[in-house]
Protein backbone atom coordinates (compact mmCIF):
# COMPACT_ATOMS: atom_id res chain seq x y z
CA UNK A 1 0.00 0.00 0.00
CA UNK A 2 1.54 3.16 -0.73
CA UNK A 3 2.09 5.79 1.69
CA UNK A 4 -0.78 8.43 1.91
CA UNK A 5 -0.28 11.97 1.15
CA UNK A 6 0.78 14.24 4.45
CA UNK A 7 -2.46 15.70 6.42
CA UNK A 8 -3.12 19.33 5.38
CA UNK A 9 -3.15 21.50 8.75
CA UNK A 10 -5.39 24.46 8.11
CA UNK A 11 -3.86 26.72 10.55
CA UNK A 12 -0.83 28.27 11.79
CA UNK A 13 -0.31 26.89 15.33
CA UNK A 14 3.37 25.75 15.45
CA UNK A 15 1.84 23.79 18.73
CA UNK A 16 -0.82 22.11 16.66
CA UNK A 17 1.90 21.26 14.14
CA UNK A 18 4.11 20.19 17.18
CA UNK A 19 1.27 17.99 18.46
CA UNK A 20 0.86 16.17 15.51
CA UNK A 21 4.35 15.40 14.16
CA UNK A 22 5.18 14.69 17.65
CA UNK A 23 2.81 11.75 17.21
CA UNK A 24 4.27 10.67 14.14
CA UNK A 25 1.65 12.38 11.75
CA UNK A 26 3.09 13.74 8.34
CA UNK A 27 1.96 16.94 7.43
CA UNK A 28 1.86 19.85 5.23
CA UNK A 29 1.23 23.67 6.82
CA UNK A 30 -1.41 25.46 4.27
CA UNK A 31 -2.40 28.80 6.67
CA UNK A 32 -5.84 30.00 5.55
CA UNK A 33 -6.71 33.69 4.98
CA UNK A 34 -9.47 34.44 7.04
CA UNK A 35 -10.61 36.86 9.51
CA UNK A 36 -11.18 35.73 12.72
CA UNK A 37 -12.60 38.68 14.75
CA UNK A 38 -14.61 39.73 11.73
CA UNK A 39 -16.76 36.18 12.06
CA UNK A 40 -16.41 36.14 15.59
CA UNK A 41 -18.14 39.17 15.81
CA UNK A 42 -21.08 38.04 13.92
CA UNK A 43 -21.69 34.88 15.22
CA UNK A 44 -21.58 36.73 18.79
CA UNK A 45 -23.92 39.15 17.32
CA UNK A 46 -26.49 36.13 16.35
CA UNK A 47 -26.22 34.99 19.55
CA UNK A 48 -23.84 31.46 18.64
CA UNK A 49 -22.35 29.59 21.73
CA UNK A 50 -18.32 29.25 21.94
CA UNK A 51 -18.64 25.89 20.94
CA UNK A 52 -20.75 26.52 17.65
CA UNK A 53 -18.29 29.47 17.11
CA UNK A 54 -15.27 27.09 17.29
CA UNK A 55 -17.01 24.20 15.19
CA UNK A 56 -17.43 27.32 12.64
CA UNK A 57 -14.50 28.73 12.86
CA UNK A 58 -12.73 25.24 11.93
CA UNK A 59 -15.00 24.16 9.14
CA UNK A 60 -14.24 27.85 7.21
CA UNK A 61 -10.15 27.42 7.56
CA UNK A 62 -10.30 23.66 6.43
CA UNK A 63 -13.37 25.10 3.36
CA UNK A 64 -10.67 28.20 2.56
CA UNK A 65 -7.94 25.48 1.68
CA UNK A 66 -9.29 22.04 0.52
CA UNK A 67 -10.06 23.30 -3.20
CA UNK A 68 -6.72 24.39 -3.81
CA UNK A 69 -5.90 20.33 -2.57
CA UNK A 70 -8.26 17.92 -4.84
CA UNK A 71 -8.49 14.77 -2.93
CA UNK A 72 -6.39 15.67 -0.13
CA UNK A 73 -7.73 15.88 3.88
CA UNK A 74 -7.43 19.04 5.44
CA UNK A 75 -7.35 19.70 9.24
CA UNK A 76 -9.11 22.89 10.08
CA UNK A 77 -8.92 24.02 13.97
CA UNK A 78 -10.18 26.49 16.27
CA UNK A 79 -10.17 27.57 20.15
CA UNK A 80 -12.24 29.99 21.91
CA UNK A 81 -12.00 31.32 25.46
CA UNK A 82 -14.97 32.14 27.79
CA UNK A 83 -14.79 33.65 31.41
CA UNK A 84 -17.44 35.36 32.07
CA UNK A 85 -20.10 35.57 29.51
CA UNK A 86 -16.67 37.18 27.18
CA UNK A 87 -14.75 35.94 24.72
CA UNK A 88 -11.10 36.23 24.90
CA UNK A 89 -8.88 36.22 21.36
CA UNK A 90 -4.99 36.02 21.75
CA UNK A 91 -3.17 39.28 22.79
CA UNK A 92 -2.09 41.94 20.19
CA UNK A 93 0.98 42.94 22.31
CA UNK A 94 2.02 42.36 25.95
CA UNK A 95 0.02 44.79 27.66
CA UNK A 96 -3.01 43.39 26.22
CA UNK A 97 -1.90 39.97 27.75
CA UNK A 98 -1.17 41.56 31.22
CA UNK A 99 -4.83 43.02 30.64
CA UNK A 100 -6.24 39.47 29.98
CA UNK A 101 -4.50 37.40 32.78
CA UNK A 102 -5.33 40.27 35.21
CA UNK A 103 -8.85 39.79 34.38
CA UNK A 104 -8.34 35.99 34.51
CA UNK A 105 -6.65 35.88 37.81
CA UNK A 106 -8.74 34.00 40.56
CA UNK A 107 -11.26 33.20 38.31
CA UNK A 108 -12.34 29.87 36.09
CA UNK A 109 -12.97 30.20 32.74
CA UNK A 110 -13.27 27.67 29.58
CA UNK A 111 -11.26 26.80 26.92
CA UNK A 112 -13.15 24.92 23.73
CA UNK A 113 -11.84 23.26 20.75
CA UNK A 114 -13.25 22.16 17.59
CA UNK A 115 -11.49 20.28 14.78
CA UNK A 116 -12.82 19.61 11.47
CA UNK A 117 -11.78 17.04 8.83
CA UNK A 118 -12.58 17.90 4.93
CA UNK A 119 -11.57 16.45 1.83
CA UNK A 120 -12.37 18.46 -1.48
CA UNK A 121 -16.12 20.25 -0.35
CA UNK A 122 -17.20 17.19 2.00
CA UNK A 123 -16.85 17.92 5.62
CA UNK A 124 -16.28 14.05 6.70
CA UNK A 125 -15.93 14.39 10.41
CA UNK A 126 -15.68 16.89 13.59
CA UNK A 127 -15.23 17.40 17.42
CA UNK A 128 -15.54 19.76 20.09
CA UNK A 129 -13.97 19.00 23.35
CA UNK A 130 -14.03 21.66 26.45
CA UNK A 131 -11.85 22.29 29.30
CA UNK A 132 -12.35 24.08 32.34
CA UNK A 133 -9.38 25.92 33.99
CA UNK A 134 -9.06 27.71 37.49
CA UNK A 135 -5.98 30.23 37.43
CA UNK A 136 -4.90 31.07 41.36
CA UNK A 137 -5.07 34.47 42.51
CA UNK A 138 -1.40 35.13 41.77
CA UNK A 139 0.45 38.27 42.85
CA UNK A 140 1.58 41.74 40.18
CA UNK A 141 5.30 40.66 41.25
CA UNK A 142 4.80 36.70 39.29
CA UNK A 143 2.49 38.24 36.53
CA UNK A 144 5.36 40.29 35.73
CA UNK A 145 7.48 37.60 36.10
CA UNK A 146 5.48 35.29 33.81
CA UNK A 147 5.59 38.06 30.98
CA UNK A 148 9.34 38.69 31.06
CA UNK A 149 10.14 34.61 30.77
CA UNK A 150 7.09 34.04 28.40
CA UNK A 151 8.48 36.10 26.15
CA UNK A 152 6.41 36.73 22.75
CA UNK A 153 5.31 33.03 23.07
CA UNK A 154 2.33 34.17 24.81
CA UNK A 155 0.84 36.27 21.85
CA UNK A 156 0.14 33.03 20.00
CA UNK A 157 -2.39 31.96 22.37
CA UNK A 158 -5.68 33.15 23.85
CA UNK A 159 -5.61 33.91 27.01
CA UNK A 160 -1.63 34.85 26.87
CA UNK A 161 -0.82 31.41 28.37
CA UNK A 162 1.05 27.71 27.55
CA UNK A 163 0.20 25.54 30.19
CA UNK A 164 3.04 23.21 28.58
CA UNK A 165 5.38 25.63 30.21
CA UNK A 166 5.38 28.53 32.86
CA UNK A 167 2.49 29.08 32.34
CA UNK A 168 1.27 25.84 34.00
CA UNK A 169 2.56 28.21 37.22
CA UNK A 170 -0.54 30.02 36.54
CA UNK A 171 -3.53 27.62 37.25
CA UNK A 172 -4.99 26.37 40.24
CA UNK A 173 -6.96 23.05 38.66
CA UNK A 174 -7.41 22.08 34.62
CA UNK A 175 -10.22 19.85 34.00
CA UNK A 176 -9.99 18.15 30.48
CA UNK A 177 -7.66 16.99 28.03
CA UNK A 178 -4.48 18.16 28.08
CA UNK A 179 -4.25 18.34 24.31
CA UNK A 180 -7.42 20.10 24.09
CA UNK A 181 -5.98 23.03 26.52
CA UNK A 182 -3.48 23.28 23.83
CA UNK A 183 -5.41 23.86 21.24
CA UNK A 184 -5.82 20.70 19.20
CA UNK A 185 -8.24 17.09 20.63
CA UNK A 186 -5.02 14.96 19.75
CA UNK A 187 -6.59 11.73 20.19
CA UNK A 188 -9.93 11.72 18.83
CA UNK A 189 -8.14 13.43 15.81
CA UNK A 190 -5.89 10.71 15.59
CA UNK A 191 -8.27 7.82 15.98
CA UNK A 192 -10.07 9.15 12.42
CA UNK A 193 -6.70 9.76 10.79
CA UNK A 194 -6.79 5.81 11.48
CA UNK A 195 -9.62 5.29 9.88
CA UNK A 196 -9.41 7.32 6.28
CA UNK A 197 -5.59 5.39 6.41
CA UNK A 198 -3.46 9.11 6.58
CA UNK A 199 -2.08 7.08 9.70
CA UNK A 200 -1.27 3.40 10.43
CA UNK A 201 -3.71 1.51 12.43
Amino acid sequence: MPDADPLILASGSKTRARMLRGAGVAIEIVVPAIDEPELMASLNASGATTSRVAEVLAEMKAQRVAPRFPGRFVLGCDQMLECDGLWLDKPADRDHARDQLRMLRGKSHSLVTSAVLMRDEERLWHVTERAEMRMRDFSDQFLEHYLELAGEDILRSVGAYQLEGIGAQLFQRVSGDFFTVLGLPLLPVLAILREHGIVPR
